[in-house]
């Protein structure tokens, strides 16, 4: 049997506030805890594994407070692998290897993020090896300037544009426009995006992701365990992971690891691009989402362009919708994670739950990618396929 029929998404809850000034970070994954579980019709009393990144506050790389703060008595099985913006869908991958495996049969796994409002841990730390040679001689400095020259490079091998960049910060503040919890709802034009103010050349501030408090949890279970709940599952059908290096130096900034665990997950899955109805991509800079939809197959490398041209990723009649929530381009990017909430929309849009100005029909596959790191040097992708289930 096929270690992903083991287990299926039960709950999924994203937290509704976008500046949380007066919540601690530990309250904020308790209130998506509750939420998740609520949706799913469980307690805390009922889990018994628990999955965090280190967005999580204290011990054990956060799971060891929050267990304790969460009051999860029953525990049998912990994780705290930390990815970046992928780590929640490790987190489900890793879910359904130790339901599978007999480790647990009621994962929570959550994330929360408050740098908007206050100050986000896991940014600390030692220094990297690398930092004296990419920061100090070279002036990489940051994401965005790291982001920026992999915009400029695509344009440069491709002759990508920036109004077509600007076509998928559009996408996504029309789908925000009907996200009532969206921190920026207003429509914006390719002339507004590309109009807006410089920030790495050539990433205008509308080319990049929000900062947002926030955060989201989802609840993954044993077949066993969904038989005797009043919630439509949602099946996880294949899952791949891979990192992409420097290579020493000899690094090509037109892809990403993506183009590595896409296919893994599409051979689990046993599906080809052409099934997918609906993507979740993490959406940190719109070059990031270019990149990305070119690596997993959606088209061509060099063609992303192209192909998101003429509302081609706007819901529900573009030729391939995604984020419909928004983004986090346009809604929420708690704790500068963003794999969280695209597990949640993609739950949303196969129950049919989505908004209904952006609920794409008949929506039966889905596929969500998250990544980490940094598109421009070293960074890991996460890419999973989930199905509408047939309980």
């Amino acid at each position: 049997m096929n270690a992903n029929d083991a287990a299926v998404i039960i709950g999924a809850y994203e937290h509704p506030g976008r500046e949380l000034p007066d919540k601690s970070l530990a309250q904020i994954h308790a209130e998506v805890a509750l939420g998740a579980l609520a949706d799913a019709g469980l307690t805390l009393d009922d889990v018994d594994g628990y999955f965090c990144g280190h967005d999580a506050p204290g011990y054990g790389g956060g799971w060891v407070s929050m267990a304790e703060y969460l009051g999860l008595r029953n525990l049998t099985y912990m994780d705290s692998t930390e990815s970046g913006g992928a780590s929640p869908i490790y987190h489900v991958s890793h879910a359904v290897a130790a339901i599978a495996a007999g480790k647990c049969s009621v994962a929570l796994i959550t994330l929360a993020g408050k740098p908007r409002t206050g100050i986000q841990p896991g940014g600390g730390g030692p220094a990297r090896p690398e930092d004296s040679f990419e920061g100090a001689m070279f002036g990489v400095t940051g994401l965005v300037s790291s982001y920026a020259l992999a915009a400029r490079r695509h344009m440069y091998e491709f002759g990508t544009t920036s109004e077509q960049l600007a076509e998928i910060k559009v996408a996504a503040t029309k789908h925000a426009s009907h996200n009532p919890h969206a921190f920026r709802r207003k429509v914006m034009t390719v002339e507004e995006v590309v109009a807006s103010p410089l920030i790495a050349d050539p990433l205008r501030r509308a080319d990049c992701c929000l900062v947002t408090d926030g955060g989201g949890a989802v609840v993954v279970v044993s077949r066993e365990v969904a038989r005797d709940l009043d919630r439509h599952p949602v099946r996880i059908m294949g899952q791949g992971e891979a990192a992409k290096l420097t290579n020493g130096g000899r690094v090509d900034l037109t892809y990403t690891s993506a183009v590595w665990s896409g296919p893994r997950a599409f051979e689990q899955a046993g599906v080809t691009v052409r099934d997918i109805d609906y993507v979740s991509i993490y959406d940190s800079f719109t070059i990031t989402v270019l990149e990305i939809l070119e690596d997993l197959g959606f088209c061509e490398k060099g063609e992303g362009g192209r192909f998101v041209m003429d509302g081609a990723l706007v819901a529900p009649d573009g030729r391939l919708p995604f984020n419909t929530d928004g983004g986090g381009l346009s809604n929420n990017h708690p704790g500068h994670r963003g794999g969280i909430t695209k597990i949640i929309e993609a739950v949303r849009q196969l129950r049919g739950e989505a908004n209904p100005g952006v609920q794409v029909r008949d929506c039966e596959i889905a596929l969500v990618h998250g990544n980490g790191g940094d598109l421009g040097t070293r960074m890991r992708s996460a890419t999973m396929i989930l199905g509408r289930d047939a309980k």
